[in-house]
């Protein structure tokens, strides 16, 4: 039997030229419409100004700034929550550490949830601060923790872990995290607000995050360009999907106060293609993983058995693919159950029937947003498989057929 001693690459696998080229030169188009798009799609930074300018964050003159605690009062109990009483319970001493006001001393009332949260002297919060007003000092409320340094030194902590265990992989994967990061903050959040068609911003963002992340994760090469193709596929189908489902499910994409702000302070926002686009956002991660995964699985399983037909080698394929799409459809329902779990807890509250609880705003969106996710992902996997086993073609007749290394680095 013949043995390889090195690593396989592309060009160990006999893969039609023909294919070669119609596959790289439909990922050439995709590249260039997103490109075009990226252009023509980019926030009219005149307009984002207008809408920040028409929304003060507060009054005038009312900034905010950091304080640290000196003192924590135990949260108020009995007589002093109804208002009888009087006394410090509930509030917390703070010292000024910087800009207007700078080493005042102030006394601010926090909810119960916040001294219970562990807050102790010597942490950091954050201060809404109004100026002295009618021979009045300045007063300041209370706004947030400052959580800074300890999401700074998670994040420390999470690079290294991924970095420690996947090495060269890991820190390219953090990489493409990071440029997925700038895409939506300095992009696709603008131009959203900005008044761009959502599901094209959508459509764009996400087709430059993938060829970025997939090529700077998993290397340029033919293996990665099926996975993208793949993806690129279960993107489209994904917005067609949330289309069609939110307009039959006639969902508003106003779930909660906060899509109300949004809709007060900038009008004439498309809420519906809002949703589509979070929709398709959501499930580019798991969609990502599919396809990988199953573009890996095609590609080693051909290299153990060169001479397999196309269509055993989908078959063997598909039945990798199924127990994936099994476990991720786990992942995404769990996924979006805990992040909507207080919604979950207040609509049990209500006790009021499961089908008038699942026609809720709130409970359809995160269930619409769930089966389409599903339905995208599992369509993926076999036209992703498809894809790949058209890529790589049988050996020809008469070249050694016998079970050889495991592929290398993609």
């Amino acid at each position: 039997m013949g043995h390889s001693h090195r690593a396989l690459s592309d060009d160990d696998l006999p893969i039609g030229r023909s294919v070669r080229v119609s596959l790289l030169a439909a990922l050439a188009v995709v590249a260039a419409l997103t490109v075009l798009g990226v252009v023509f799609l980019w926030p009219d930074g005149t307009k984002l100004d207008t809408i920040r300018q028409q929304t003060p964050f507060a009054a005038p003159g009312v900034t905010t700034t950091t304080g640290r605690v000196t003192r924590v009062a135990p949260a108020c109990s009995g007589s002093h929550q109804s208002g009888e009483g009087t006394g410090s319970c509930g509030t917390i001493d703070v010292r000024v550490l910087r800009g207007a006001g700078q080493d005042d001393q102030a006394q601010v009332r926090v909810a119960p949830e916040v001294t219970a949260s562990g807050l102790r002297a010597g942490d950091e919060v954050q201060l809404v601060r109004t100026p002295p007003q009618h021979g009045q000092p300045a007063s300041y409320t209370y706004d947030t923790i400052k959580r800074t340094t300890p999401l700074l030194w998670l994040t420390l902590c999470f690079a290294l872990v991924v970095i420690a265990v996947a090495r060269m992989r890991g820190l390219m994967a953090i990489i493409g995290l990071c440029f997925s990061g700038l895409t939506i903050y300095y992009f696709l959040l603008p131009a959203l607000l900005a008044g761009e068609p959502p599901i094209l911003v959508a459509m764009v963002s996400a087709s430059a995050i993938m060829f970025v992340v997939l090529y700077t994760t998993h290397g340029p090469n033919l293996r990665t360009s099926t996975a993208l193709a793949g993806t690129l596929v279960g993107i489209a189908l994904t917005a067609a999907l949330s289309v069609l489902t939110i307009g039959y499910t006639h969902l508003t994409g106003i779930a909660d106060e906060t899509g109300g702000m949004v809709s007060t302070f900038a009008a004439g926002l498309d809420f519906q293609g809002l949703l589509v686009c979070g929709v398709i956002l959501a499930g580019l991660g798991v969609l990502n993983d599919v396809t990988i995964t199953q573009t890996s699985s095609v590609w080693e399983l051909r290299a153990a058995s060169p001479a397999m037909s196309r269509r055993h080698l989908f078959l063997s394929a598909m039945r990798i693919g199924r127990d994936h799409i099994a476990s991720t459809i786990y992942t995404i329902a769990f996924a979006y159950a805990g992040a909507s779990l207080a919604v979950l807890m207040l609509l049990t509250i209500y006790d009021r029937p499961l089908v008038q609880l699942i026609s809720s705003e709130s409970l359809a969106e995160e269930i619409a947003r769930t089966l389409v996710t599903s339905i995208g992902l599992i369509l993926a996997v076999p036209i992703t498989t498809v894809i790949a086993t058209l890529v790589t073609s049988p050996a020809p007749a008469g070249q050694p057929t016998g079970p050889r290394e495991p592929l290398g680095q993609l």
